[in-house]
Formats: structure tokens, C-alpha cells, sequence
């Protein structure tokens, strides 16, 4: 775990980042990852490959795969067109349209979608055999819950296909099969980086006997930051970052078939080609030796603090206006905008703050988002020194995980807990079971203990890395490999 109190216990990680400016950030989409479909399929920018079961026999296709969403008045329709083949002559069709009507209860902060299946068609084509899907039942039921460091979302699968199936051989009659479909996906989609992974069971029923096939399919886009030395000495800086955009997926396929393949595995996996983008090039002049120069200046580059000064006095208190400004610049939270005709001039929600102030917004939005409060109703404190538990609580409110601490009564480990705010102590915490924060040599929060710039530095790094990185483990190698 990382604790903000002494440099040997920050750990050097790289963080996750964008290469965009402020205002770019600000118009910047957030990753996107999913599946094509349901049946274990991956794809890069190129290709597109799945296998197909019903023969009794694991075949694979590959070939391209496009999909497209459209949203109208709460209803979600996306298209699924593939066309496959391989080295024999197999082919294999494929047009789906789901349609998700979505109601989003911005009172609780969630979304539900209720997915079914519109129109569909499909035919395989392997050997002298032909599949052509007859029959497609779905549903879907799904919610996300949206908080404004990322959102979380979980949903159950059931459905049933059923298969005629002809053959150019005569003596082989026409039959059904029928595909048994459950399943169920989860994900998280942020800025920074998204994940989504789906585990779907299939059981076939034929005049043969009963098949057995399970896909578990992740698709993961992440942003990573390396940096990049500058060699020449001769010249105005040593080095910069540059961001490394990257997308994968994987698959595996487990099947049981006793009147064909018998049991085996299928691994999969495509990946597609990085992006690389370079940062701006910080110039401070009192971090040299500094302990948190490289947390500091990937932060810089990001745009999440904006210095005008080549002096960040990394050891003084960091003040309460910035911190927050800058954890919902890291995060990419969307300010709140003035309507464009409205003639009244805006009120600051706090006496001490000036609406005219060009990050004011951030402030109104991390408020009217319940990730920070004034010091008092109409005081913000601006100038004022963030504290140890009020950094921590922004960010845990920031993630909505404050509510993954035990039923109020309990301790936490600190032997300062007494002194840990009722308000805070809930993410303190979450922020320990988490890794972002520790005690000191004698395990003490020091709850009230201003943080400095350096240290607000090294925790907003941890947090960022675990939108990334903590989330994409969580989502992806738990759920695939231990499940």
C-alpha cells in the first residue's frame, strides 16, 4: 500500500494518462470496450475470429466484423454484421439487432437496460452442411452505476437459438439443434481506461446427444504513460511523456462435446496497434532531486495541475481549491455549463469563491456531485490547506466506493482512529483496503494533518493508476481466471 507521509513507501508506478490538453480533455470521449455479440469472439482493427461448435467439431472463421450503436429517446439499437470463412471453404453470415430501452434514474445515480433481440439471421456453411438459425430468443437484463470517477456496470444473459440443419449428403436427414444460452457480463468504463468481460454458457442439444461450450471473452482499452528520454544535451529539456493507447481481447473457449470433439480448450486473442502521443514538457526548477519529481510532472503533463510558475513547491500545504479541481480533471468529469440564454448572472454557491474564475466550475460540479462540501454553508475555504482525510474522502466519493466499508460501529486498524472524522472514516477506510494510503512508523492516519503538494501528488498518481490498472485486474484476470 502506498502511504503520503514518507518517500520510501511511494511506489514507482507508471500512471495512466491522455496526451490531451485541458480543453481537449474536456471534449475527449471516454474508452469504450465490448465484445462483439455473444460468442466469444475477438477482433483487432483488422480482423475479426470466433469458433463455431454445432458440427460436433470446434471450427474456426475468421473475417470482418463491424458494429454500429444509435441511442433515440431512452432506446439503444445495436448492429452486429459479420461475414467469416477459412482455409477450407466454410463460411459463415451473420446480422444481429438488439434494441435496449434504458431508463436512467439520475435521481439514484444508476441506469437500467432491459435488451432484446429486433431481427436476426445467420447461416453456417461447413462441408456439405448447412446451419441456418431458425428461431433466436433473447434477453438481457442490465444496470450501471454511474459515479463520476467511473461507472460500474453488470448484467445477466438468457436466450435460445434453434438451428435448422440440411446436408447435400442424401442420406442425412434434416435436423434441429437447439442452443441453450446463459450467461453474464460485467465491466467498468472510465477515461482512462475500460474493461468489459462476458461469461456465456451454451448447451447443445442434438439427435446425438447434449454439447457443452463455455466462452469467457474480456475486451480492455488502457492509457499508459512511459517516458521518453531526449538525448542531445544541448537542448531546452531532458525528456518528456508520451501516452500509450492500448486495446486487446481475449478468449477462451471451453467445450464438452461426448458425441464429437469430446472436452478440449480454445485460447484466442487479438490485439490492436498503439497509439503513441507526447505530452507537454514540464520545466519546474525545485524538483531535481526531489522524491516526488516524476509524480508531479506526469501530473503536469496531463493537465490535471496547471502551473504558470517553473517553481511547484512541492513541500508546502496543498490548498483545498486545487486538489479538488485537480482530482476532477484527472478523472474528466464534465463541469457544468451555463445556459447559453440565461441573462442572470451565476451565484457562487459559496460566498468565498468567484464564479468568474475559470475553474469554478469544477468546484460546483465536485459539490452537486457529493465529492466535497464546504467548510461551512457558505464557505469554501479555498486558499485552505487540504487535509489528509479530506483528500481521501474526495477521492473514495469520487470512485462511490465510500458505501464498501463495514456496517457503521467498526474500527479501522489506525491507532489514531479516534481522531479520523465520522465523516471521513468510511473512505479512509475503503483508501486503505485499497492501497492507497497507510499509516506512518507508529500507524497513525494524522487525519488532520495538512497534505503537501508532493504528497497530494503521489496519492492523485495512485488513484489514477488504479482506474487503470487496479480496475482492468479486477475486471479482467480475477473474473477470467478465478471465477
Amino acid at each position: 500500500m502506498i502511504p503520503i507521509t514518507s518517500l520510501q513507501f511511494i511506489k514507482k508506478q507508471a500512471i495512466i494518462g491522455t496526451a490531451l490538453t485541458l480543453s481537449l480533455l474536456l471534449l475527449a470521449p471516454q474508452a469504450e470496450a465490448k465484445p462483439i455479440d455473444f460468442n466469444g469472439g475477438v477482433q483487432n482493427e483488422y480482423e475479426y475470429e470466433e469458433v463455431f461448435f454445432l458440427t460436433g467439431y470446434p471450427t474456426r472463421f475468421k473475417g470482418k466484423a463491424t458494429v454500429s450503436e444509435k441511442e433515440s429517446k431512452g432506446i439503444l439499437t445495436s448492429t452486429y454484421k459479420v461475414t467469416l470463412t477459412n482455409p477450407a471453404g466454410d463460411k459463415l453470415t451473420r446480422n444481429s439487432v438488439y434494441v435496449a430501452k434504458l431508463d436512467n434514474r439520475e435521481d439514484k445515480g444508476q441506469t437500467t437496460a432491459q435488451t432484446s433481440i429486433k431481427s436476426f439471421s445467420e447461416k453456417v456453411t461447413v462441408g456439405t452442411t448447412t446451419f441456418i438459425l431458425d428461431d433466436y430468443q433473447f434477453s438481457q437484463g442490465a444496470v450501471s452505476d454511474n459515479r463520476p470517477a467511473s461507472d460500474y456496470y453488470s448484467g445477466n444473459i438468457v436466450g435460445r437459438k434453434i438451428y435448422k440443419v440440411t446436408s447435400k449428403d442424401k442420406t442425412k436427414k434434416p435436423e434441429d439443434i437447439t442452443v441453450h444460452i446463459s450467461g453474464r457480463n460485467m465491466g467498468y468504463e472510465n477515461f482512462w481506461g475500460a474493461t468489459e468481460t462476458q461469461l456465456i454458457d451454451n448447451e447443445i442439444v442434438t439427435q446425438y446427444g447434449q454439447g457443452f461450450v463455455t466462452s469467457r471473452v474480456s475486451d480492455s482499452k488502457s492509457k499508459t504513460l512511459q517516458y521518453e528520454p531526449h538525448t542531445p544535451s544541448l537542448s531546452s529539456f531532458t525528456g518528456g511523456h508520451a501516452v500509450i493507447s492500448k486495446s486487446n481481447m481475449i478468449s477462451e473457449y471451453t467445450f464438452d462435446i461426448p458425441y464429437g470433439a469430446g472436452k478440449g480448450k480454445i485460447d484466442l486473442s487479438q490485439e490492436n496497434v498503439p497509439k503513441i502521443e507526447r505530452l507537454i514538457v514540464p520545466k519546474f526548477r525545485d524538483l531535481s532531486t526531489h522524491w516526488a519529481k516524476d509524480n508531479i510532472e506526469r501530473l503536469y503533463s496531463l493537465g490535471v495541475f496547471d502551473e504558470n510558475s517553473q517553481f511547484f513547491s512541492p513541500n508546502t500545504p496543498m490548498q483545498r481549491y486545487q486538489f479538488t479541481v485537480g482530482v476532477l480533471k484527472a478523472v474528466d468529469i464534465r463541469v457544468l455549463e451555463q445556459p447559453k440564454k440565461s441573462r442572470v448572472p451565476k451565484q457562487a454557491i459559496f460566498n468565498d469563491l468567484n464564479p468568474k474564475d475559470p475553474d469554478y466550475p469544477y468546484i460546483e460540479s465536485a459539490v452537486q456531485k457529493g465529492i466535497i462540501n464546504g467548510v461551512t454553508p457558505d464557505r469554501f475555504n479555498p486558499d485552505g490547506p487540504i487535509t489528509r482525510a479530506q483528500g481521501v474522502a474526495i477521492l473514495i466519493r469520487a470512485l462511490g466506493m465510500e458505501g464498501r466499508a463495514p456496517s457503521p460501529g467498526y474500527r479501522t486498524n489506525y491507532v489514531d482512529n479516534h481522531k479520523i472524522p465520522s465523516w471521513a472514516k468510511d473512505s479512509v477506510y475503503v483508501a486503505t483496503e485499497l492501497g492507497f494510503v497507510t499509516g506512518d512508523h507508529l500507524n497513525r492516519f494524522n487525519p488532520n494533518e495538512p497534505l503537501t503538494r508532493a504528497q497530494a501528488s503521489a496519492l492523485l498518481v495512485r488513484f489514477l493508476d488504479f482506474l487503470e490498472s487496479d480496475l482492468k485486474q479486477n475486471y479482467r484476470d480475477d473474473t477470467l481466471f478465478f471465477d
